[in-house]
């Protein structure tokens, strides 16, 4: 489990670099810029629910706060603008991923045998 602790934190720092970057370094894949925002926040929080998955809240106030964060930081930013669209498909595609990441926990953990003694 500590790589993927390692894993949600490293993405989760990635995604503070990419979203406060000057707009021209922004990487893009092609699809919409929402779809891309829903599928990295989604990934972090499953990442992070998978690692810790005793503590949603915490997880979930994390999601939310660092959303916000990146938002209002994008505020003081030339070539970037804050939005509270932006905002809520991060807070919803993070939601989503820790559900998706709870889920795969407790199938995994029903699915696997339990340890002899």
């Amino acid at each position: 489990m500590r790589l993927v602790a390692m894993l949600a934190w490293l993405l989760l720092a990635a995604i503070a670099l990419v979203t406060l970057a000057p707009i021209g370094l922004r990487p893009t894949t092609g699809y919409s810029p929402s779809i891309e925002r829903f599928i990295a926040f989604g990934a972090v929080g499953f990442l992070f629910a998978v690692a810790y998955p005793r503590r949603l809240w915490s997880i979930v106030l994390l999601l939310v706060g660092a959303a916000i964060s990146l938002e209002a930081l994008q505020l003081v930013s030339v070539s970037r603008h804050g939005r509270l669209v932006d905002l809520g498909v991060k807070v919803l595609g993070g939601g989503l991923g820790v559900a998706g990441g709870v889920v795969v926990r407790r199938v995994w953990q029903l699915l696997s045998p339990a340890p002899r003694g």
